[in-house]
């Protein structure tokens, strides 16, 4: 056993037996108990207390030895047991310990979780939801995922059995052909397809894309039609003859009759749909003085009306000593104006009658034009009048005169007054108003969709950038690359997106534009999203300017008008989750297409969502440079663009050539053949713009000289220098060459380009005359174009061109031009004019130029940054702030401060109503910014002032009161949203009535607020409400920006049909009658639908097609108006036209048969039906095959007839057989499952199965509490082929059959 001291000594360590420590050693300190250190101490001093004899220390030694070993004895064995006792301690207390630490450690634990806990049982509801929502969406594309893997295998399987008998039958042809000694060509030793088209996956052997194989059967996850038409071009077939009937149409009809009006744009001069609203003017020389005053007078303030609609204003005006040589330019003007005003008093000089001429009679577009007649000149100038009205070859009556005695002062009042009144009513389409006074922004709001933020210059904008790379009328061969573009289209899902590759100017953009106007006239049904990006740092290369106008794209189809963040960081997140959600309910493809992505700001970090998978019914076409595409996107499929061959270079400049009646000698010819064989000089660009500039020097007649300076430039950048060297040759004089330097360098270093007007007061020598000549002549030359009423490049070479030209001092000259910007639009600031240009290149400018404390003034100022803000340039906002230093908090605080500051100045309704719209926007601003706290009191102080300044019942109360609610909604302040909802409703209703489109914007933000309160049934009420009023709505108006656009295609379609009887002209006449059918003008409509089958009848016979198309148009309007004999006779005729001219499958006899039988039924002949219903089945089936929905929504009408024959028997099957199709093809939980499930136990209840009948009823009930959970709202199931004519037998149920 040992010592005491062997048990335990100080410092020593021993083993922990408890497993608190998992066997490590840990050192355990040596306590001696005050008892046992008492008896060592009282031992140690015994023999110093007896005393110091030898003898008497020795007897005491002898005494007490048999006392001292016993007490020894005692002392060792105490010792021990003590010190056993005290190890026993230890370890207890070592244990002890460890189970306290985990106590406490345990009790750490539990008291965050109890925290944690606590800070989610707020959420804990609407996380059950979403979990609810994720469950729903899981099942739902599991079963997608396994329809298109199904699908896919299928097709898989079928190509390879295809590649391999087609390798089967090219080995033996070749064997064939080499036995009879025929050389063949090796395909091994080319890398392109037989067209010179390359479509190549690096790493693969083409993955997704095996040729004409995979277009041989449409996808079944598209559900498209890939039947032509048989004639081309069929407005009918994009607006009446697509989807359902005539008298039904809704957003899709209305959104592919918008795409089929729009595709023709293009086609119509730019005047249509310029920003910029061109007079010119044109006088005799007796009438100076009335010009004089209305230039000095009024055109400025036709050019305030302007600029408070959104537009520029251009007076063109050559004086009288420009004549001959600005003709061209001065026909050029003439064509472009909006607008032609002749001030006349005496005869016509020459020059002047040419340009009357070309503007009056010439005016093949029916352009509005006045004509100021000064009484008391003369019979001749009478005449000259009385033949100019005549002479007009439109008949139209658009040729305003104005006949005056007077004074000029008096003559130029009459003459602004009519022309703000063409402007207004005319060319903007706008009432007649004061100038000066501000647009009431409640009215502003019904052009708002919902509650987002809109731009229509954006838009305008990328409608014009389509225009210009649609313009060439060469091909180019690209009829190769558009079967490969359709492949993509036909393929099945999922693919990745498309890759279109070349080098620059190789005619990328080109491709995509003719190969959308294909794609909306044969597929009208496809959605197409484009985007065409400029130059860098241009708006149209913002990322999120771009994701957020396809988001409201995405938005506008889906007819939903949720409240959307302007957050650029959530635009990543929403917009494909508004993708799926589209792809969901849309029938047809959608097909997003980015031309020149690359050139978009960090486009890699922006564009993730290309990575992800996409839906199963949308593809995705993006083009890029070959030198600048990013790594990881080469890995996508790639169509690749090649150089020109050298037929289609000779056939491009000759088109060119031979367009401007220029002759080339065979021997230039031939030097033109032989220099364009590189790559850069075979592109597409660089051959248009040599032609351009040949026909340039044959006008002057130097073309061999301009041909050898040609041949000496290698690339396009080298060829428009020397476009730019030559125009500036020929300016007459050297001030002027320095204004064209002075021009091009403005343009260069803008945001977005400038204005005719801005030059104009930027360069103080610049005349009209001179601008004019200069734009003409680079116009020409492909150097500059129009967008959005501001001059800029056409392409990104020129503009490099010129920074090379005319800018090779660097940086420093770059700054010297800014700051000349800068100090104009300062001065409109400066001015109080705050407009949409002054707010974009301003702020821009002071960025480029890095001055920050500028930078910071000019967001500042209230206006600039409400402009910026409700444009929804959002994210340009903040990347201001940003580099300003200023966090979301200093930003808020600032422009209270500033606001407050700004209050103190204001007098009067109609500042108070302008301090109203500001507090609005701040408050709008700090929401999206997530200060849910500080954006409280602005709409607060909004709300008090409107109540104060105007009345508490005014429209703007409700939009205050809507905008405070929504900030409450997104606090979780349920009940002070549900208050504020309910008010602004109430105002809204008393205002407008109960089915304007903002009481359906008040309806949808109450079924938010219900749906966040998981109040499910009186969300969907109000959802339905709202969805109701917004396609009724839609009927009458259109939506937005495309309305107003087709209003003025109207306009333009009604003078066009003015001429001789054409095939065109009826076409055009059949336009105008759907047009005004969408706008609710049925009269208008029947009167032009009448006399276009009456022109077809004439023209082209009675047994045309097209006369069918007019017959079958003309059916459905009646049946809209309820005549339905009328109807009925129509639609007969048509369907015998249509089943003798097309085939048995063509979609225009589907289209025909599907609404006469509908008609039947609505008549009750129902005899008559079933032989067309079945027909519409046969149809659908040779078209699509047994297994498609159409297939299935035909029998389900089928079935629905025999039900209302009381043939149960016969519908059965057709039901069972639907159902089938509809689970194969769209899921168990599809919308249409649940219809045909209804229908079926309706079937089985009246066969007297109650307990089948309830089983399905019951199915059919999850899938639509499903589907709302979903949703959040029934979806409206969308069209199938069929057109949507399904029936539900619901409303034949007795009352209380089944619980709901």
């Amino acid at each position: 056993m040992g010592t005491a001291s062997s048990l335990v000594n100080p410092g020593e360590v021993i083993e922990d037996t408890y497993g608190g420590g998992g066997g490590e050693a840990c050192e355990i300190p040596v306590e001696v108990k005050p008892k046992a250190r008492l008896l060592r101490s009282s031992f140690r001093r015994a023999p110093r207390v007896i005393g110091a004899s030898f003898k008497s220390t020795a007897s005491v030694d002898l005494e007490y030895a048999a006392e001292y070993e016993r007490l020894k004895k005692e002392y060792e064995i105490f010792r021990v047991s003590k010190n056993n006792e005290i190890a026993a301690m230890q370890k207890k207390e070592v244990k002890l310990d460890e189970e306290n630490k985990r106590l406490r450690a345990e009790l750490q634990a539990l008291q965050k979780t109890y925290q944690k806990i606590l800070r989610e049982k707020e959420s804990a509801v609407e996380t059950k939801y979403q979990a609810m929502e994720r469950a729903a969406t899981f099942e739902h594309d599991r079963d997608k995922v396994k329809r298109q893997f199904k699908i896919f295998r299928e097709t898989k399987e079928k190509e390879i059995q295809d590649l391999l008998r087609a390798k089967r039958e090219l080995e033996a042809k070749f064997q064939r052909l080499q036995a009879q000694g025929i050389q063949m060509f090796d395909p091994g030793e080319s890398d392109s397809d037989d067209n010179g088209t390359e479509v190549t996956v690096p790493g693969t052997q083409c993955d997704f894309w095996t040729g004409g194989a995979l277009g041989s059967e449409p996808s079944m996850g598209s559900m498209m039609q890939l039947q032509q038409s048989f004639r081309g071009p069929e407005f009918a077939h994009s607006s009446i003859d697509v989807e359902g009937p005539f008298a039904n149409v809704n957003r899709d009809d209305w959104d592919a009759a918008v795409t089929s009006l729009l595709q023709v744009t293009p086609l119509f001069s730019q005047a249509l749909w310029s920003n910029t609203v061109r007079c010119y003017l044109m006088n005799t020389k007796d009438t100076q003085a009335e010009v004089d005053i209305f230039l000095r007078e009024y055109a400025p303030k036709l050019q305030r009306v302007c600029e408070t609609l959104g537009y520029f204003f251009q007076v063109v005006y050559f004086p009288e000593e420009c004549e001959r040589h600005y003709m061209p330019v001065k026909k050029w003007e003439i064509e472009k104006s909006s607008l032609v005003i002749l001030f006349l008093a005496s005869p016509l000089p020459s020059g002047l009658w040419e340009d009357c001429k070309e503007a009056f009679l010439r005016n093949t577009e029916a352009k509005p034009r006045i004509i100021y007649h000064k009484m008391g000149g003369g019979t001749l100038a009478v005449d000259c009048v009385q033949q100019l009205l005549e002479q007009d070859p439109n008949k139209s009556n658009r040729t305003k005169t104005i006949d005056h005695w007077g004074d000029p002062e008096e003559g130029a009042h009459k003459t602004y007054c009519q022309v703000e009144q063409v402007i207004r009513q005319d060319l903007l389409g706008g009432e007649i108003s004061d100038p000066d006074a501000k647009d009431d922004p409640a009215v502003k709001e019904d052009e708002d969709f919902g509650d987002l933020l809109w731009d229509v210059h954006d838009e305008q904008e990328q409608m014009e950038r389509f225009q210009q790379a649609s313009q060439s009328t060469c091909e180019l061969g690209f009829q190769k690359y558009f079967d490969r573009l359709n492949d993509l289209v036909a393929a099945p899902a999922p693919i990745p997106p498309l890759l279109i590759s070349g080098g620059p100017g190789s005619g990328k953009s080109l491709l995509l534009s003719k190969w959308i106007q294909l794609q909306q006239k044969h597929s009208p049904n496809t959605l197409i999203l484009y985007h065409f990006v400029g130059r860098p740092l241009t708006t149209s290369s913002e990322p999120a300017l771009i994701i957020k106008r396809l988001t409201l794209k995405l938005m506008q189809h889906s007819w939903s008008v949720s409240s959307f963040s302007m957050d650029p960081g959530k635009f990543l997140e929403e917009f494909p989750h508004w993708l799926e959600k589209l792809s969901i309910r849309y029938q047809g493809n959608i097909i997003i297409i980015i031309d020149s992505i690359d050139q978009i700001q960090q486009s890699e970090k922006h564009m993730k969502w290309l990575i992800d998978p996409l839906p199963v019914n949308v593809r995705v076409i993006v083009s890029v440079n070959v030198e600048t595409c990013p790594q990881t996107w080469r890995l996508w499929p790639t169509l690749h663009l090649d150089p020109l061959n050298s037929k289609d270079v000779k056939s491009l400049i000759s088109m060119e050539c031979n367009g401007a009646n220029i002759e080339l000698t065979k021997e230039q010819e031939r030097k033109l053949e032989r220099h364009c064989r590189s790559a850069t000089t075979c592109n597409a660009l660089y051959v248009t713009l040599l032609a351009k500039i040949l026909i340039w020097a044959g006008s002057t007649g130097n073309i061999a000289d301009v041909l050898q300076l040609c041949m000496q430039c290698q690339d396009t950048v080298s060829l428009y220098r020397l476009a730019l060297r030559c125009v500036q040759e020929f300016m007459p004089s050297a001030s002027d060459k320095d204004l064209m330097r002075e021009v091009l360098c403005l343009i260069s270093v803008s945001h977005n380009g400038v204005s005719e007007c801005e030059l104009m007061d930027l360069c103080p020598g610049l005349t009209w005359p001179v601008l004019t000549f200069l734009v003409y002549h680079m116009n020409k030359m492909a150097l500059l174009g129009y967008s959005c009423g501001l001059l800029q490049f056409q392409h990104l070479q020129a503009w490099e061109a010129v920074r090379m030209e005319y800018m090779q001092g660097g940086q420093n000259i770059v700054s010297e031009y800014r700051e000349k910007l800068i100090q104009h639009f300062a001065a409109e600031l400066s001015q109080d004019r705050v407009t949409w240009r002054s707010a974009d290149e301003l702020t821009w400018l002071f960025q480029q130029q890095g001055e920050k404390q500028k930078l910071q003034r000019c967001l500042m100022n209230l206006f600039v940054a409400q402009n910026l803000y409700k444009r929804g340039h959002f994210a340009e906002l903040l990347s201001y702030w940003q580099l300003v230093g200023k966090d979301k908090i200093s930003m808020a605080t600032e422009y209270f401060d500033a606001l407050k500051q700004y209050e103190k100045s204001c007098e009067g309704e109609e500042s108070m109503t302008r301090l109203a719209d500001l507090y609005e926007t701040l408050g709008q601003f700090l929401k999206d910014l997530g200060l849910l706290g500080q954006a409280v009191i602005p709409l607060q102080r909004s709300l008090e002032i409107r109540e104060t300044a105007l009345d508490p019942d005014h429209p703007s109360v409700a939009q205050s009161l809507h905008q405070l609610a929504g900030v409450y909604l997104q606090s979780k302040k349920f009940g002070n949203a549900e208050q504020l909802y309910k008010q602004a409703l109430e105002i809204t209703e008393n205002a407008y009535g109960s089915e304007h489109l903002r009481v359906a914007r008040e309806l949808n933000a109450l079924a938010v607020l219900y749906q966040k309160q998981n109040k499910f049934e009186q969300a969907e009420q109000l959802r339905k409400k709202s969805l109701k009023i917004r396609q009724k709505a839609a009927r009458r108006k259109g939506s937005m920006y495309e309305f107003a656009l087709l209003r003025r295609r109207a306009l333009q379609l009604e003078e066009l049909t003015l001429g001789k009887d054409t095939p065109d002209n009826a076409r055009t006449l059949n336009e105008l009658g759907v047009l005004y059918y969408l706008q609710n003008n049925l009269e208008t409509a029947e009167m032009f639908l009448q006399r276009s089958l009456e022109m077809r009848e004439r023209v082209l016979g009675p047994d045309h097609p097209d006369c069918a198309q007019s017959l079958n148009n003309l059916a459905a309007l009646y049946n809209e108006k309820k005549h339905y004999d009328k109807a009925e006779e129509l639609y007969e005729r048509a369907l015998d036209i249509r089943r003798r001219a097309l085939s048995p499958d063509h979609p225009s006899l589907a289209y025909t048969v599907k609404h006469l039988a509908v008609l039947y039924k609505r008549k009750g002949k129902l005899d008559k039906a079933v032989p067309l219903y079945e027909l519409a089945v046969d149809i659908r089936q040779k078209s699509f095959g047994p297994k498609h929905p159409s297939v299935a929504t035909a029998l389900v009408n089928l079935a629905v007839l025999y039900c209302q024959m009381k043939k149960q028997a016969d519908a059965l099957p057709l039901y069972e057989r639907a159902m089938k199709i509809y689970e194969d093809s769209l899921g168990r939980m599809h919308p249409r499952v649940g219809e045909t499930l209804k229908n079926l136990a309706v079937l089985r209840y009246e066969e007297g199965d109650f307990e089948r009948a309830a089983e399905l009823y019951k199915r059919a009930m999850e899938i639509k509490e499903t589907e709302t959970s979903v949703l959040g709202v029934k979806a409206p199931s969308g069209h199938s082929s069929s057109g949507g004519d399904t029936y539900s037998l619901r409303n034949t149920l007795p009352a209380g059959a089944f619980p709901e």
